[in-house]
């Protein structure tokens, strides 16, 4: 059965994630703001779950339709094929946003979705009253300029949660990101990877990830393992093939905090991660940074400075570390930051800027070759 999947992602990442499908040898990859539509079959479900690096979770398109009135949202859901999707008591639950000019309000939208879901399901199954006490399906809106898109969410908990990190730091950095970071900075493991400011370790054990090519999804579950309607194989022979595509090698990364709580917590993640024995941490003010290798990369995220007081500390490190990479000749550095000065802190202009989000808020990948 061919599917049309869908894959959001953080705004700015979408060609990482579209060729992080291709190399899968996904059919029909296009990215669009936001998301990266593919097409595949059950078992490619499967496959972009547990191998996707950049993506926020794995949707499958069930439909679109004009949506101008809650008559439009009524009769479109009414004609989507749910029972090749959700069984007899299969529970599903609507969530989503509506951004279009007429249909705003997002709880009426659940509501009328939820009407001619249970309708639908009903007629399907002779009953007048679904249990819903199954497994989940997971069914998502999206309305914009007066079309209703409608997905079922095979992943559950977002794909940035790996599993690594229960606790993260005080701003954390999505996983996502990180990892789309690293990529970015073509760290494939052969040089050094460092990160002075490394809180909770995310980019340093993202990048042993990368390193070691193992799929991010490995050690958790996700929601479309407990769908009775998906060949329960495909998730075993998903994990199978991507271990069997795992390097072994001696890698150099470095991962340093001034704070040593920062540090600890760097190191219980990366256990939990399996790459513990890959990264060297250390207790370090970022101006103190010395090269571990002859040539490498600098991937990190430093303090932004959200507040007054907060930015001018956050320019001072800017200008240290600045001067600390003034000679690094033969390292690249991808420096993330919110600040709008930051490279005249830094002391000089980045060769190349990207523009990424960090949640919400909209930052500057700065990168020094």
């Amino acid at each position: 059965m061919q599917l049309k999947l869908c894959v959001p992602c953080l705004f700015g990442i979408e060609g990482i994630l579209a060729d992080e499908l291709r190399r899968m040898d996904m059919k029909d990859v296009s990215p669009e703001t936001g998301r990266v539509y593919f097409s595949g079959d059950f078992s490619a479900i499967a496959r972009a779950n547990i191998g996707l690096r950049t993506g926020e979770r794995v949707l499958i398109t069930l439909g679109s339709f004009p949506a101008r009135t809650f008559e439009d949202l009524y009769q479109g859901m009414k004609a989507l094929d749910l029972k090749s999707f959700i069984p007899k008591d299969g529970a599903f639950p609507i969530k989503g946003h509506a951004l279009g000019p007429t249909l705003r309000s997002v709880p009426d939208v659940q509501r009328v979705l939820k009407k001619a879901a249970a309708e639908t399901l009903g007629q399907a199954y002779g009953l007048d009253r679904l249990p819903e006490t199954g497994a989940v399906y997971q069914i998502q809106f999206a309305i914009r300029d007066d079309v209703a898109t409608i997905y079922l969410d095979t992943t559950g908990h977002g794909l940035y949660k790996r599993g690594y990190r229960p606790v993260a730091g005080t701003a954390p950095l999505r996983e996502t990101l990180a990892a789309a970071m690293v990529i970015l900075s073509r760290y494939r493991g052969r040089d050094a990877l460092a990160d002075p400011f490394c809180g909770s370790g995310t980019i340093a054990i993202e990048a042993a990830l990368i390193a070691r090519n193992r799929a991010p999804g490995l050690n958790r579950r996700f929601a479309a393992e407990a769908w009775t309607n998906l060949p329960g194989d495909i998730w075993d022979n998903a994990k199978e093939a991507v271990r069997g595509r795992e390097y072994n090698g001696d890698y150099t990364i470095l991962a340093s905090d001034v704070d040593p709580a920062c540090i600890a917590l760097a190191r219980e993640n990366a256990k939990r991660a399996g790459v513990e024995a890959d990264i060297q941490f250390q207790v370090a003010e970022a101006r103190d940074f010395r090269p571990v290798a002859a040539k490498g990369v600098v991937v990190s995220n430093p303090p932004y400075g959200e507040r007054i007081l907060e930015r001018s500390e956050a320019e001072a490190i800017y200008r240290e570390f600045g001067q600390t990479t003034r000679g690094l000749s033969d390292w690249q550095l991808y420096i993330l930051s919110a600040h709008p000065d930051f490279e005249l802190s830094f002391g000089r202009k980045a060769d190349k800027k990207r523009k990424l989000y960090n949640g919400m808020i909209r930052c500057n990948l700065f990168m020094y070759r």
